[in-house]
């Protein structure tokens, strides 16, 4: 045997040694080479489910963020507002010692008694009877006389000062009422709306009769606007709704010059005697005879020249009819006074409407 078949078996033989001695490694796992159809879209599903619930954390992890900075902002607002309000408050107690300070040392330099109370804008105490008025009491209560809740530079013994000096002037002014129709006339109940037939001839008489004139003109524009704000909204809406509601505020702005002449209590004779008799015919439900004083009132009863009126060189007796003051036609006055019989005359239309009357044959047409 030569040296090369010696050499070549010793190699076999270690080689087979050490296969022996190491383990044998596990076959490695088959790998899919295809998936189906039903396997990619779980997959795919499960990536959209993933992606989006990482999304809604993300979302509700900034919205939780968010939350929480605008209950810090809305702390340290709270906080800044309280700090500058006690600050105020603070300053405001400050320069009323030093006013009170200056006060004392300039009625003491004087001679004058001691101030025991606040002391007004002038120097002037205030009175006892004059009572000490909360910040928000005095506020509303100046709101409500139309006044500016605060002045610049005012202090609170000055406001309650304005305060008390506006409600001792209060009384004087006349109050408006809050009506259709604002007037400073105190207007009557229903009860006593009931309007005679005969005028007053004394100012007393003639004012309480302007009263229950404006008031029962009051309660039939008031009645006339609630019946058009219960109407359907398709009616309101309609050409003829509108048509009803421009005639509503048309007449309720042509009786205001009325309203005038009832304050001021300068409404001729000729006009407020056919007017009374109109009310007390609307009144009584006689609207028939309410219309025929209307047309009385406006129109006239003087007879119309139609055709040849003069004839010869002398003027008839007939002629001088038609310059009676009693038969004149009051629409022809002026256009407030003929705007403001129209009116009437729109409310006596709704008046028969709103209380219609027992006989039938008072209906106008």
């Amino acid at each position: 045997m030569d040296f090369a078949s010696l050499m070549t078996a010793e190699i076999s033989k270690s080689t087979s040694s050490k296969l022996s001695s190491s383990p044998t490694p596990a076959p490695p796992e088959p790998t899919k080479k295809y998936l189906k159809r039903a396997e990619l879209e779980t997959q795919r599903q499960q990536a959209y489910l993933d992606s989006q619930a990482a999304i809604h954390r993300e979302r509700e992890s900034k919205l939780l963020q968010k939350r929480k900075r605008d209950e810090e902002d809305a702390v340290r607002d709270a906080e800044r507002d309280e700090k500058r309000r006690r600050l105020a408050e603070e300053s405001r107690i400050r320069r009323e010692e030093e006013e009170g300070k200056k006060e004392r040392a300039r009625r003491k330099r004087l001679g004058l008694p001691e101030l025991l109370n606040k002391t007004a804008e002038d120097g002037t105490p205030v009175p006892e009877s004059e009572m000490d008025i909360l910040d928000p009491e005095l506020t509303s209560k100046l709101r409500a006389l139309s006044e500016p809740a605060l002045l610049f530079g005012e202090t609170h013994p000055q406001r309650l000062r304005r305060y008390y000096k506006l409600v001792a002037i209060a009384p004087l002014q006349p109050t408006m009422t809050t009506g259709p129709i604002p007037t400073t006339l105190s207007l009557l109940p229903e009860s006593e709306m009931k309007v005679s037939s005969t005028i007053p001839k004394d100012a007393e008489g003639r004012q309480f009769l302007f009263r229950q004139l404006a008031s029962y003109f009051t309660m039939v524009l008031t009645e006339w606007s609630r019946a058009l704000a219960s109407r359907a909204i398709s009616v309101k809406e309609s050409h003829q709704g509108k048509q009803a509601y421009n005639a509503y505020v048309q007449s309720r702005t042509n009786m205001t010059p009325l309203f005038r002449k009832f304050e001021s209590g300068q409404l001729e004779d000729g006009i407020l005697t056919p007017m009374v008799e109109i009310v007390v015919a609307a009144q009584e439900k006689r609207y028939v005879d309410a219309n025929d004083g209307y047309l009385r009132l406006s129109i006239g009863k003087a007879a119309w020249p139609i055709g040849v009126t003069m004839v010869g060189i002398h003027e008839r007796s007939a002629r001088e009819k038609l310059h009676e003051s009693d038969n004149a036609a009051h629409i022809m006055s002026d256009e407030v006074t003929r705007k403001f019989l129209q009116s009437i005359k729109r409310c006596l239309s709704f008046a028969q409407t709103r209380w219609p009357p027992e006989d039938l044959m008072q209906l106008m047409g």
